[in-house]
């Protein structure tokens, strides 16, 4: 099995809701807690972000994409929303994310049927993240019926204003899980603060030239710096498990586990070595939620063969989650033929699309 390597791709997430949900206030607290990150953003209402939030991102006029011309799906189609992409995905920009703000009427699925139907090399569909306001969610469902059909779609959701929900939001929590029939990653958050790892890889504070490393993938800010008297509410307290092993990952096993995975595991990401199922590769991971996709990678000569990995998530059992990890491992010298093949449906180019398999885990 041969890939070649492709250029790097900068993943472009959604982030959807309907009006008055948060998506503005989170948007504007990943700008000033990316990691370090760069930050090129496509909103509707441009004087709805912070100036002071948008320097934090990057130079103001290349790291934003302002429409005030409507919905975004309704406004451009996927080759003028490449013309867009263009301005933040450039390799000149720096960026190492794109979030697209989009209106709180729009409909998620288009703007992810316009992400996969891009035909811009430089960057690759991150996943969905839909907000919504816990203390409202009762009647916003009564206005808006099609939240249920949003929430469905959604690899991540982030039930925001907790604050204000009666009861501390556990009854809102629990019908949203319901509401996420893929098993989506459901986050609590109160004043739009959730930890930017949660969606995307934050780049280290100090500058790094090569590869990533994986002690790069495992640090991770606790997000308590800027003293604020709501600092605590962040975001949930969650648990980071990082594993690591020098014995090859038998794909169908690991397919296996990442199909069963529990709702509390947010985050996924770092790297996978099949051994004989392909030595010539190594296999970056990186899931949200339910979203899931791998990118094959060509080995550097001489390079160690090794997987590594981190799992960030809320109330899931890291010790079993480390023993399901051990018992993928597989130091058989030979390999299956058709091995691969579940692997295979989540990598790049070679999915169907949103309706396909390639997409969802």
């Amino acid at each position: 099995m041969e890939h070649h390597p492709t250029p790097r791709q900068i993943p472009v997430v959604v982030l959807a809701g309907f009006l008055g949900s948060g998506k503005t206030t989170l948007l504007n607290h990943l700008l000033h807690r990316s990691g370090g990150s760069r930050i090129g953003a496509i909103v509707n209402d441009f004087g709805a972000i912070e100036i002071d939030a948008m320097a934090v991102a990057g130079a103001l006029g290349d790291s934003t994409v302002s429409l005030g011309n409507g919905c975004l799906c309704c406004a451009v189609d996927a080759s003028e929303l490449d013309v867009y992409l263009e301005r933040l995905a450039g390799p000149g920009t720096g960026v190492d994310v794109v979030v697209i703000e989009a209106s709180g009427l729009a409909e998620p699925e288009e703007l992810v049927r316009m992400l996969l139907a891009s035909e811009h090399p430089g960057i690759v569909y991150g996943g969905l993240v839909e907000v919504v306001d816990a203390a409202e969610f009762d009647d916003t469902r009564a206005k808006h019926p099609e939240i249920d059909r949003h929430l469905a779609l959604a690899d991540l959701v982030v039930v925001n204003k907790l604050d204000r929900a009666a009861e501390g939001g556990e009854r809102v929590l629990g019908l949203v899980r319901s509401l996420s029939d893929r098993g989506a990653a459901v986050v609590p958050a109160t004043y739009g603060r959730v930890d930017p790892e949660f969606l995307f890889d934050c780049r280290p504070s100090t500058e790094r030239v090569g590869q990533l490393s994986f002690d790069d993938l495992h640090d991770h800010h606790d997000g308590h710096a800027d003293g604020g008297e709501h600092e605590g509410h962040l975001h949930a307290a969650y648990d980071t498990l990082s594993f690591a092993t020098a014995l090859p990952l038998d794909p169908r096993r690991l397919m296996a586990f990442l199909d069963s995975r529990p709702e509390g595991l947010y985050r996924i990401k770092g790297y996978v070595d099949f051994g004989p199922y392909d030595p010539g590769n190594r296999y970056a991971v990186h899931a949200v939620g339910r979203f899931l996709r791998f990118y094959p990678e060509a080995r550097g000569r001489g390079e160690e063969r090794l997987t590594q990995l981190v799992l960030i998530g809320s109330g899931v059992d890291a010790t079993a989650l480390r023993k399901e990890l051990e018992a993928c491992t597989n130091d058989a010298p030979h390999a299956d033929e058709h091995g691969m093949w579940g692997v295979l449906r989540y990598v790049q180019g070679l999915t169907d699309g949103p309706d396909g398999d390639g997409y969802e885990a």
